[in-house]
C-alpha cells in the first residue's frame, strides 16, 4: 500500500514546554504537600521503581490490598486518588461515551493492513488520553475512565463457534502477532519516558470457549499446540511489541488457573520472556479459583496463591483477603509490597503523578474526539475490512438501476455495525442508510423481512412511528413529540432540556442523551445529562393515518410508562439488562387526535428507548419483503449476525445459539427462508453479511450472484458497504478464519488439540480458504525468487516475487507468503503463514514484494522431546499467493543441519 506522509498535529510534535495551560490543571497532582521532600515519591528525578516503592513504603496492609484491586480507593494522606483501573478500546475508547467507533477487531485483521492498524490504534490512544482528563478535570475516578486499556485480545480464533472470536484477529498466530503489535505500540506510545496508555495482551494463555464452561474447565492442549499456537502471539506482543501488562484467563491450563499458573505466569512470561510489567486477573476469575475450580478451599488461600504465582491486580474482591492471608501465614507481607510496587510504578509510567507539563499525552485536547479524521479513518478501515467472498461479475452495481430493494434484519440495525466492547458512535450509518446516500437517482426500498433468529423478541422488529404521526402539541405545526430531559431517575426537578424529537428511536448504550447536542453545540454545557440515573418524558398528540386495530410497542433499556387518552397502556418501570419490549393492540380512528406520553428512565450502563407501532392492514413482513423485491431490479439481503446474539458469555438460548456461543454455523433459519424465497422472484439478490465469525454460507455460494462480507464495520459501515457495491472502491479485505462448509464435522468444541482447526491443520476443503477474498479487478504473480537455496537454522534468506494488476481498474492485493516443511512431520502444521503485504496497483502496473524470512522464527517449531524451539533440517517450500488455498508461486530451500 502506498504510505502517505502527513504531518503530525500539534499535539503529537510539541515538546514538554508547550503545554496548555486549562491542560495543566491536573488533579492528580494538584494537591497541598507537593514537595518532593515530603513526599519523595513525587520526586521526578528517581526511577518510577524507586518513587512507587517510597509510596508503598508509607502504606498499611490494608491499603496495600485495596490497591491491588480494579477499583483502587484514595489514600488521601497520601495524596493518591482514586483510580479504577478497569478500561476498554478493543476497536474505539469503549464504555465511556461517545467515540469513534472502528471496525470490530476481526474486521481489523481482515484488512491485513498493519501500518493501517497502528493509525488505528494511535487514534484510539488519542481519545483515550482526551477522555481521562476531561474525566479528572470533572473529579471523576471511575470505571471506563482510566489509561490502563485491557486490549488487545490475542487468543486464537482456533473455532468458529467461539461467540468472542470478534474480538480477535483471527486463527493465525503470526497474523495475530503482527497486528497485535501494531495495536499495542498504538495505544502505548513512542514517548521514551511516559507511557500513553497502557495495553494489555489478553488472555494469557489457552482461552477460546465455550462461554458457558470457561468458569470450570481444563485446557490441556499438546506441549506442541501450546508453544506453536497458543503462546506465540503473546511471546511477540511482550519481546517486540512491550505490552506493559497482560491478563490472565478464567479456565484452568494444565490444571492450574490461568490466573494463578506458576508455569504461565512465573516460568514462561516472566521467567523465559523477561516480561517486566503486571499482571491482572480477568474479572471475577480469582472468585473461580476456590469456588469454581475448586483448587483451594478458602478466598484467602485463592487470594494468596495469585498473587504469589504472579497476578499483582485483581478484577474483583477477593485480594481484600490478602491482609487475612499474611496473618495465616499464606503470603508475606514482602509479596505484597513486590505486587503493589510494579502497580503504581505502572501508574506512574503513566504520568499520574507527575505534572502535567511534564507529561507529552497531557496535552491532547478534548477536541479530537470523534474528529473528523478519525471519522475519515474509521471509514478506510471499514473500506479496507470488506471481503469479497464471490462475484459473478453483478458487482459492481451499475448505475442505470431504477430500484434496489434492501431487505433483511441487519441492514438497519447499529447493532450489526458495533460487535461487543463498543463505544458510542455520534451518527453511525447502518447499510440501509449507506446505500441510500450511495444510490443517487436510484430508488431504494426497504423491508426488514424476518427477525435476526427464530424465537427472538427484538425490538426492532416493529417500525418506529414516524415524525408525520406526532405532534408536540395540540394544533402546533411540528411534527414529533416534546421531550423533557432530566438529570435524575424518577422525573422530579426541573428539566434540564426540553426539545421535540421527531422519534423515539434512541440507543445511547453508555453515554448520555446530550452527549451529540453539546458537541454540535445545540445544546449548552448547563444543559447535559449524566451518563447514568437520568429520565425522560415526552408528550404531545398522535395522528393515526386510517382507522383500525394498531399494535403499538414500547421498549427500553431500563424503565417506561406509556399512556394513550391519560390512561397507562404499558408499563415495565423496572431495571432492564437489555432493550426490552412490550406492547398493546388499540382501535384508533383516523382524523382523531390521541394524547400520548411516554415516560422513561436509565438506572445505569447501557441506555436506549423505542416507540413504535404496526398499522392495521399490514401485510406479515415476510410477505412485506417479497412484495418489495418483485418491484425491484435488484435485491441487497443484509442479513448474518449481531453482537446480540454472539459474545460473551451471553444468556442467550435460541436455535443455533446457546450462552454467547453458537451450535450451527449457517444463517439462522428466518434468514435462510426469507433468502431461498427471495432468489426464488427470480431478481438478482446479492447478500452482504454482518458477524463476527465464519458462516457456512453453502447455499448462498451455489445459487446467489454475489456475497459480500462486512463484519462489525463500525460507525461508517454503511458507507463502506455502499462503496464497495457501488464500485466507488474495489474490495480488497481477506479473511482471517477459515470458513467451512455446513456439513463440515468439526472437533468437539471443548477439545483444545489443533488437528482438523483451522487452516493450518485442516485437511478438508473449507467453503472459502483463510486469506481468501476476491477483487474487481485481476493480479497474476510470477518470478518468484530466492536469494538462497541453503540456509543455516539461525539464517536468514529473502524472497522476491512479481505481482502485475492486469485488469481494467485500480485494485489492493494482499500478498501472502506461506512455508511448509516438505518432510512430513506429525503434528506439524501444514503450512503457515509467514509475510504478508497489502499493495497498491494501478491498471497494468507491475511491483516487486519482497519479504525477509528468519530461519529461527519462521521455520521453528516445539520440540516435545527436547521441551525447545528446533528448525528441523531438511526441504521446505515457499509459496506466494492470493489466500492459503490460491498459492501462485512457489520455490524450495534446504535448511542445513545444525552445526555444519
Amino acid at each position: 500500500m502506498k504510505t502517505v506522509s502527513r504531518p503530525l498535529p500539534a499535539y503529537r510534535r510539541a515538546g514538554p514546554g508547550l503545554c496548555a495551560l486549562a491542560l495543566c490543571v491536573f488533579a492528580l497532582v494538584a494537591r497541598p504537600g507537593w514537595a518532593a521532600d515530603a513526599k519523595p515519591w513525587l520526586d521526578t528525578s528517581q526511577s518510577f521503581e524507586a518513587r512507587a516503592a517510597a509510596l508503598v513504603g508509607q502504606m498499611t496492609l490494608e491499603e496495600k490490598a485495596a490497591q491491588m484491586q480494579n477499583a483502587a480507593p484514595a489514600i488521601e494522606r497520601l495524596g493518591v486518588p482514586a483510580y479504577d483501573w478497569w478500561n476498554e478500546a478493543l476497536h474505539g475508547v469503549a464504555r465511556a461515551g461517545q467515540a469513534t467507533v472502528f471496525p470490530q477487531a476481526i474486521g481489523l485483521a481482515a484488512t491485513f493492513d498493519v501500518p493501517l492498524m497502528g493509525e488505528v490504534a494511535t487514534t484510539i490512544s488519542d481519545e483515550a488520553r482526551a477522555k481521562h482528563h476531561q474525566f479528572v478535570r470533572d473529579g471523576s475516578h471511575g470505571r471506563y475512565q482510566g489509561l490502563t486499556f485491557w486490549s488487545p485480545n490475542i487468543n486464537i480464533f482456533r473455532d468458529p463457534r467461539w461467540g468472542r472470536g470478534q474480538e480477535t484477529y483471527g486463527e493465525d498466530p503470526y497474523l495475530t502477532a503482527r497486528m497485535g503489535v501494531a495495536f499495542v505500540r498504538g495505544l502505548q506510545g513512542d514517548d521514551p519516558v511516559y507511557r500513553k496508555l497502557d495495553a494489555t495482551a489478553k488472555h494469557f494463555a489457552v482461552h477460546s470457549g465455550p462461554e458457558a464452561d470457561r468458569h470450570h474447565f481444563d485446557a490441556r492442549p499438546s506441549q506442541r499446540d501450546l508453544y506453536d499456537t497458543y503462546l506465540p502471539a503473546f511471546e511477540t506482543l511482550v519481546k517486540e511489541g512491550d505490552v506493559d501488562a497482560v491478563m490472565g484467563a478464567y479456565n484452568r491450563v494444565y490444571g492450574e488457573s490461568a490466573s494463578a499458573s506458576r508455569f504461565l505466569l512465573r516460568d514462561i512470561l516472566r521467567r523465559d520472556w523477561g516480561f517486566k510489567g503486571y499482571v491482572v486477573s480477568d474479572c471475577w476469575a480469582i472468585v473461580d479459583i476456590w469456588k469454581n475450580h475448586k483448587i483451594v478451599a478458602t478466598r484467602e488461600e485463592a487470594a494468596a496463591l495469585a498473587v504469589k504465582n504472579g497476578t499483582e491486580l485483581e478484577c474483583g474482591e477477593e485480594y481484600a483477603t490478602q491482609p487475612a492471608a499474611v496473618r495465616q501465614g499464606l503470603i508475606s507481607e514482602a509479596e505484597i509490597d513486590d505486587a503493589v510496587t510494579r502497580l503504581f510504578a505502572a501508574r506512574m509510567r503513566l504520568g499520574m503523578f507527575d505534572p502535567p507539563e511534564r507529561v507529552r499525552w497531557a496535552r491532547i485536547p478534548y477536541s479530537v474526539n470523534q474528529a473528523p479524521a478519525h471519522d475519515a479513518l474509521a471509514l478506510k478501515a471499514a473500506q479496507a475490512s470488506l471481503v469479497l467472498l464471490k462475484n459473478d461479475g453483478t458487482l459492481p452495481l451499475p448505475r442505470t438501476l431504477k430500484r434496489i430493494a434492501v431487505i433483511g434484519p441487519t441492514a438497519d440495525d447499529t447493532m450489526a455495525l458495533l460487535g461487543n466492547y463498543y463505544g458510542t458512535p455520534a451518527a453511525p450509518v447502518t447499510v440501509l442508510q449507506g446505500i441510500r446516500d450511495a444510490a443517487k437517482g436510484i430508488e431504494v426500498t426497504y423491508a426488514r423481512g424476518v427477525d435476526l433468529v427464530e424465537g427472538r423478541d427484538d425490538p426492532a422488529a416493529t417500525p418506529l412511528i414516524e415524525a408525520a404521526f406526532l405532534r408536540p402539541a395540540d394544533g402546533s405545526p411540528e411534527r414529533g413529540l416534546r421531550g423533557e430531559y432530566f438529570r435524575t431517575a424518577d422525573l422530579s426537578g426541573t428539566p434540564a432540556l426540553v426539545r421535540t424529537d421527531a422519534q423515539i428511536g434512541f440507543r445511547w448504550d453508555r453515554g448520555s442523551p446530550t452527549d451529540n447536542l453539546l458537541a454540535r453545540g445545540e445544546a449548552a454545557p448547563g444543559q447535559g445529562i449524566p451518563n447514568d440515573g437520568f429520565s425522560i418524558r415526552w408528550s404531545g398528540q398522535l395522528l393515526p393515518p386510517v382507522s383500525g386495530r394498531y399494535r403499538i410497542e414500547a421498549a427500553a433499556d431500563d424503565g417506561y410508562r406509556l399512556y394513550l387518552d391519560g390512561k397507562r397502556v404499558l408499563d415495565r418501570w423496572t431495571n432492564s439488562d437489555r432493550l426490552r419490549s412490550d406492547g398493546v393492540e388499540l382501535d384508533l380512528q383516523a382524523g382523531r387526535a390521541y394524547d400520548l406520553r411516554l415516560e422513561y428512565y436509565d438506572a445505569e450502563r447501557d441506555a436506549g428507548v423505542r416507540l413504535a407501532w404496526r398499522m392495521p392492514g399490514a401485510k406479515p413482513p415476510f410477505e412485506e419483503a417479497l412484495d418489495v423485491a418483485r418491484r425491484a431490479d435488484v435485491v441487497v439481503f443484509v442479513g448474518g449476525l449481531t453482537g446480540d446474539v454472539e459474545g460473551e458469555e451471553m444468556t442467550v438460548n435460541y436455535p443455533g445459539f446457546a450462552g454467547g456461543d453458537r451450535t450451527d454455523m449457517r444463517l439462522p433459519s428466518p434468514q435462510r427462508a426469507l433468502l431461498e424465497a427471495l432468489h426464488a422472484t427470480g431478481k438478482p439478490v446479492v447478500l452482504v453479511l454482518t458477524g463476527g465469525s465464519a458462516l457456512a454460507v453453502d447455499w448462498p455460494q451455489a445459487n446467489l450472484p454475489a456475497i459480500l462480507m462486512s463484519w462489525y464495520p463500525g460507525q461508517r459501515g454503511g458507507t463502506a458497504v455502499a462503496d464497495a457495491l457501488f464500485g466507488n472502491i474495489n474490495p480488497a479485505g481477506r479473511l482471517p478464519v477459515t470458513f467451512y462448509k455446513a456439513d463440515e464435522t468439526m472437533p468437539a468444541f471443548d477439545d483444545y488439540a489443533m488437528e482438523g482447526r483451522t487452516y493450518r491443520y485442516f485437511r478438508g476443503t473449507p467453503l472459502y480458504p483463510f486469506g481468501h477474498g476476491l477483487s474487481y479487478t485481476r493480479f497474476d504473480y510470477s518470478d518468484l525468487q530466492l536469494d538462497k537455496r541453503v540456509v543455516a537454522p539461525d539464517g536468514r534468506m529473502t524472497v522476491r516475487v512479481q505481482v502485475a494488476n492486469t485488469g481494467s481498474r485500480a485494485g489492493e492485493e494482499v500478498v501472502q507468503l506461506y512455508v511448509r516443511p516438505l518432510q512430513a512431520t506429525p503434528g506439524a502444521a501444514l503450512q503457515e503463514l509467514r509475510g504478508f503485504q497489502r499493495i497498491h496497483l494501478k491498471p497494468g502496473e507491475r511491483r516487486t514484494v519482497s519479504f525477509e524470512l528468519a530461519a529461527d522464527t519462521a521455520l521453528r517449531r516445539y520440540d516435545e522431546a527436547s521441551r525447545a524451539y528446533a528448525v528441523a533440517p531438511g526441504r521446505y517450500e515457499v509459496r506466494v499467493g492470493a489466500s492459503s488455498a490460491d498459492l501462485r508461486a512457489s520455490g524450495q530451500f534446504d535448511v542445513q543441519a545444525a552445526g555444519r
